[in-house]
């Protein structure tokens, strides 16, 4: 697979004036290639936020380097770099400019210089990959949550992105928008190899990712699979990171004498388990 956006030893203090200061990224290395949806997880100050700042060009690092698309993120290619890179945040209210759905989804186009006619076929095309195409004239802030996150995952689309970042953009849902979301992106990924960053605090949306990126203090403390990384268990849970529910039932069974046969990622595979080692014989 292709190489779309790596960090090379990248470190970053806010302090840099500071002798000894605490870096809030330090030596973070990682790869990230097309088409694969990747998780960052961490408590509160683990350096998840600086890191979405230094692939968005608001920051850049004092140490090490970006790649995306195998070039150096620097200031003269910022701009550039940012029309390959669609952002969604934590509070879709805060994104929307528009009167209406579509003039919301247009309005980076419009400030973009996109002709009209482009620009019309793409306000529709991406509201229909999301799911919102009959929502046009609706107006945004009377959307349900998570309605207004797919309209801002079709404002992002409609600039035509190599990666999508999703910052914390479940974590104001309820259940049922959280899914609605989550559902759209794992669509998104299948139909058009869309490229996924999720910065999340909600393990249950890490073990969507194709790999995780657990971090801690700054540093990067373990990548891989979720399998390989959740495996690292009561860890994890020294470092601030709640384990997943079906981790955590799995244990609790089997602290209380229920005979399981293995550890359990997803509830799938707990119930499976509970039935053929309990009720199956």
């Amino acid at each position: 697979m292709s190489e779309i956006l790596s960090f090379n030893n990248v470190s970053f203090s806010y302090t840099p004036e500071v002798k000894d200061a605490r870096k809030a990224v330090q030596n973070v290395s990682f790869t990230i290639n097309e088409g694969e949806w990747i998780s960052i997880v961490g408590h509160n100050g683990s350096g998840k936020s600086t890191m979405v700042k230094i692939i968005s060009g608001l920051l850049f690092p004092q140490e090490g380097e970006v790649h995306v698309m195998k070039n150096v993120l620097t200031e003269e290619n910022l701009w550039e770099t940012r029309t390959q890179i669609g952002m969604v945040f934590q509070n879709p209210d805060n994104q929307f400019v528009g009167a209406t759905v579509q003039d919301d989804v247009a309005f980076a186009l419009e400030n973009n210089g996109v002709p009209h006619e482009e620009m019309v076929k793409r306000v529709h095309t991406s509201l229909k990959q999301v799911n919102m195409d009959s929502f046009l004239n609706h107006e945004p802030h009377h959307l349900s949550g998570g309605q207004k996150q797919r309209v801002a995952i079709a404002g992002a689309l409609a600039m035509r992105p190599k990666i999508l970042i999703l910052d914390e953009a479940t974590a104001m849902l309820d259940p049922q928008g959280r899914a609605e979301v989550l559902n759209t992106v794992q669509e998104l990924r299948e139909e058009t190899r869309l490229t996924v960053l999720s910065i999340t605090h909600d393990v249950e949306e890490a073990l969507l990712a194709d790999r995780i990126l657990f971090m801690n203090d700054g540093k990067k403390y373990a990548e891989g699979s979720p399998q390989e990384v959740f495996s690292l268990g009561d860890k994890l849970v020294e470092f601030g990171l709640e384990l997943p529910f079906a981790m955590r039932m799995t244990k609790l069974l089997k602290a209380n004498g229920v005979s399981l046969i293995g550890e359990h990622m997803t509830e799938e595979e707990l119930v499976n388990d509970l039935w053929t080692s309990n009720f199956n014989k």
